[in-house]
C-alpha cells in the first residue's frame, strides 16, 4: 500500500529559526544600543560610523560564532554515530536488548518491544539507535552552514533597521527615535518568531521587547554618565 502521509511540524524549523531569531534580535538590540550610547555623547556622523562598523563586525561575528558552535554539535553527533556503529558491529545482540529496553521504558510491553527492536535491527540497526538511543533526528541535526548564514543575514537586516532610522530622523532626537522604533522592530520580530515556531505571540513579543529595552536603557545610561562610546 502506498503511503503519502506527510505532516509539517514546527520542530522541523529549529535548524534555522533559532539562528534567525537570535541574529535579528542581536542585530537590532546591539546596533540600537550602540547608536543610543554614542548619540548620548556624539553627533550623527559618529553615530552612523559606529552603527555601520557594528553591523559589519556583528554580522561576521554572529556567522563565525554560529558556525563554530553548531559545528561542534555536528562533530559530537558524528562521533556518537561512529561509536554506535562500532558497538553494533561488536555486539549486535546486546545492542538489540538495549534498544528493546528503550521501548519498554516508554511503555511498550516487553514482548512487543523485542519484536519492534528486532524488526528495526533487521532493516537498519544504526538508524534505529541513532534515532531512539542517541536522540538525533533528521529535522533537528546540526547544520552549521545554515545556522551561520541565517544568523549573519538576519543580524545584518536587524542592524540595518536602527541604523537607517538614525540616518533619517532629526539629529537632536536620534536616541528617542531609535529607541522607539527599535522596540517596535523587536515586537514585530517577537511576533514573527513566535508565529513561525507555533508559540504564544504575546509572550514572544513581551520577552523580546522587554530585554531589548533593558539593554538599550543600560547602554544609554552608561553613555550619559561617562560621555563616551560604549
Amino acid at each position: 500500500m502506498e503511503r503519502n502521509h506527510r505532516e509539517d511540524h514546527y520542530v522541523a524549523r529549529v535548524g534555522w529559526l533559532r539562528a534567525a531569531v537570535l541574529g535579528a534580535n542581536d542585530g537590532i538590540v546591539s546596533t540600537a544600543s550602540l547608536i543610543v550610547g554614542v548619540a548620548a555623547a556624539s553627533g550623527r556622523a559618529e553615530v552612523l560610523l559606529a552603527g555601520a562598523a557594528g553591523l559589519a563586525a556583528g554580522a561576521l561575528s554572529m556567522a563565525a560564532g554560529e558556525y563554530v558552535s553548531v559545528s561542534s554539535q555536528s562533530d559530537t553527533e558524528a562521533a556518537d554515530i561512529v561509536r554506535e556503529r562500532a558497538e553494533i558491529a561488536a555486539d549486535p545482540e546486546e545492542e538489540l536488548r538495549a534498544l528493546a529496553g528503550i521501548y519498554e521504558d516508554r511503555g511498550v510491553p516487553p514482548e512487543l518491544a523485542r519484536q519492534v527492536a528486532e524488526a528495526l535491527h533487521a532493516r537498519d540497526p544504526l538508524a534505529a539507535h541513532v534515532r531512539d538511543e542517541l536522540g538525533i533526528f533528521e529535522h533537528t541535526e546540526a547544520q552549521p552552514l545554515v545556522a551561520a548564514g541565517a544568523s549573519a543575514l538576519t543580524f545584518a537586516v536587524g542592524a540595518a533597521l536602527p541604523l537607517t532610522a538614525a540616518a533619517l530622523v532629526p539629529e537632536a532626537v536620534i536616541s528617542l527615535w531609535v529607541t522607539g522604533l527599535s522596540l517596535i522592530f523587536l515586537a514585530v520580530l517577537g511576533a514573527v518568531g513566535a508565529k513561525a515556531g507555533g508559540a504564544s505571540i504575546p509572550r514572544g513579543v513581551l520577552r523580546v521587547t522587554f530585554w531589548g529595552a533593558v539593554a538599550m536603557a543600560v547602554t544609554a545610561l552608561v553613555g550619559k554618565l561617562f560621555g563616551a562610546v560604549v
